[in-house]
């Protein structure tokens, strides 16, 4: 057997379909967010970054930055341990009690992302409740359909935000059996927002749990940033969310909020939470001052609200093709990986601008796109610049059914 043929053989095939990944080499700049440094071979020049989850720039403010500072001189750098080994600190303990009250939750539970905590609550919940059956979202994130695969139960996966379909998967099943409806708030590559009231209405009525991944929603909805669900005003319905530090909040991490009971069994059953070192001090410090903050500060969340629908209008107005949704992803559609590639090269070696194609198996085949993240901090010069840019490449080539045909450099 010819190992490195087989790897060979697995890359070249990425690179034929135009979906092989290339990392970007970036420095931030502390305090001149979206602003970054690009290393090429060639050297380093400026870019302007808009395709972060960093959605409020909060890995940038004052007092995040300054918790982190304080508790690596404190109690240094990293945990030591595991939870259960050394590894519960102060920090972790305060940081888990501010999750539970940010979701109005009897607990939370940390993990060291929110992929691990997906993956680690949902296979251990199918081996905690004998014959769940899981009825899982199509577009639900791969930590989702890992969690699920993992715990091995039986599983039904219904069309997206299809609540008809859902009821009829829901009906097939005995009313006394098991359930648990796995979905998001915010779909991330689409940008649709979840129906998350009528979803736990079904739920009820078919006895089945709710567990809800509102990573991409937390800090940015809702008036004390506790995601979709506060501000629909039915946290008080879903039995388990989950949450990220990494986006929203601006440094890492992954949490669920639920009942006491349900943490509990988590934390003592899951082998993602058990066999794994906590997340370092200065971390948890971090995330302590930035979901503090953004309970009590509204300015963000209003700021980039405004730049969303500003850059949408913008976009829209010189015929771009965004995808419509009422959330904060702004998806650009392309519908080809090599022309996708070809745009998103094009607009960091020409114009500065640095925008990750979306290719599959991230989105399906076809709908390959660039995903723009406007934040609070993207100013009227930078947007109308990233607009100019998208302009002159689109005048420059051909659309056809809304998608990107070749670029005229190709």
């Amino acid at each position: 057997m010819d190992y490195e043929n087989q790897f060979r053989r697995h890359l070249e095939s990425l690179h034929q379909e135009g979906r092989y990944r290339v990392f970007a080499d970036l420095k931030r700049r502390c305090g001149a967010y979206p602003v970054a440094d690009h290393f090429t071979e060639t050297g380093t020049r400026d870019v302007t970054v808009w395709c972060s989850n960093d959605y409020l720039g909060m890995s940038q403010h004052p007092a995040v930055r300054e918790a982190m500072h304080e508790a690596i001189d404190q109690v240094g750098a990293g945990s030591g341990g595991t939870r259960n080994i050394s590894g519960t600190t102060h920090y972790h303990v305060e940081l888990e009690r501010e999750l539970a009250d940010l979701h109005n939750k009897e607990a939370a539970l940390l993990f060291t992302s929110a992929y691990i905590a997906n993956d680690a609550t949902l296979s251990t919940l199918t081996r905690l409740i004998p014959g769940l059956q899981i009825f899982s979202d199509e577009k639900n994130h791969a930590s989702m359909i890992e969690g699920i695969r993992h715990g091995g139960g039986p599983k039904h996966i219904f069309r997206h935000n299809d609540l008809e379909h859902l009821e009829e998967l829901l009906q097939s099943v005995p009313l006394d059996a098991p359930k648990l409806i796995a979905f998001e708030s915010v779909y991330s590559m689409d940008g649709h927002i979840a129906p998350i009231g009528t979803v736990c209405d079904l739920a009820d009525k078919y006895n089945a749990l709710t567990y809800l991944d509102e990573v991409h929603a937390v800090g940015l909805y809702g008036p004390r940033g506790g995601g979709i669900a506060e501000l629909e005003g039915v946290m008080d319905r879903v039995d388990v969310i989950n949450g990220t530090l990494a986006k929203g909040f601006g440094v890492m991490g992954g949490y669920i909020a639920a009942s006491k009971a349900c943490c509990d069994a988590i934390r003592s059953y899951a082998p993602g939470f058990i066999f794994t070192t906590s997340l370092a001090p200065a971390v948890a410090a971090g995330a302590l001052a930035s979901i503090r903050h953004l309970k009590r500060s509204v300015i963000e969340r209003a700021r980039h609200r405004e730049r969303v629908q500003t850059l949408k209008s913008m976009l829209a107005d010189v015929g771009v093709p965004v995808m419509d949704n009422k959330s904060h992803i702004v998806p650009v559609m392309v519908g080809d990986p090599v022309h996708c590639k070809a745009v998103t090269d094009t607009l960091l070696t020409h114009y500065g601008i640095y925008v990750q194609p979306i290719n599959y198996p991230t989105v399906p085949r076809g709908t390959e796109r660039m995903r723009l993240t406007p934040s609070p901090v993207h100013s009227d010069a930078q947007m109308a610049y990233l607009v100019d840019s998208l302009r002159e490449l689109w005048a420059a080539c051909p659309v056809a059914n809304g998608q990107y045909v070749r670029l005229a450099a190709e």
